[in-house]
């Protein structure tokens, strides 16, 4: 049976932990198109480079091929479950997304919006960065990977809530009460 999850939320919010766990429990397939960019890459697919070319060349990869990216992928499984972390990114994304599914016959099944104030956020990616040694995220790269949400990422709210799949979680406690949390509103 087909289960298709799309997580939205701002950097931060804590979306990718909570999408390892529930998708190690419901066995379900976490897509990370970064990772898929990645990995026809380093096979040296056709995509993979076209995808080098554009990178090389600074542009971002289109639309189109992430799209061609999620179907090769979703395409090869018997049946579709699989949660969407960091996509779609924008509103022409979730439209793309949509023709896609609806032409494999999987709809969405849920989209959790994990709330969390901003002040939060920006001491939570912070603090990551502090302990992961990430140093690209400084509080100027905070504020624009914020900013880019608020743009282009926050639509998706009201693009999805109409629909009446969007769950709103609240983001703060503890991973466990969080997850608490999620697994009540999938």
């Amino acid at each position: 049976m087909h289960k298709v999850i799309i997580f939205l939320g701002p950097p931060g919010a804590g979306k990718g932990t909570q999408a390892k766990h529930l998708a190690s429990e419901l066995e379900l397939v976490q897509l990370s198109t970064g990772d898929m960019l990645r990995d026809h890459m380093a096979r040296g697919t056709e995509l993979g480079q076209q995808i080098k070319e554009i990178q090389n060349s600074g542009r971002l990869v289109s639309n189109e091929i992430v799209v061609a990216l999620i179907r090769d992928k979703l395409s090869a499984m018997e049946s579709i479950r699989v949660i969407f972390d960091g996509f779609p990114r924008t509103i022409a994304q979730a439209q793309a997304l949509d023709v896609l599914l609806e032409e494999l016959s999987a709809p969405i099944s849920s989209v959790p919006l994990f709330e969390v104030p901003e002040a939060i956020l920006r001491q939570r990616i912070l603090d990551r960065a502090a302990k992961e040694n990430r140093a690209d995220d400084t509080p100027e790269v905070v504020e624009k990977r914020l900013q880019v949400y608020r743009d282009e990422t926050a639509p998706l709210i009201g693009y999805y809530e109409p629909r009446g799949n969007l769950k709103r979680i609240d983001a703060l406690g503890t991973t466990d009460e969080v997850y608490a949390r999620l697994r009540a509103v999938i």
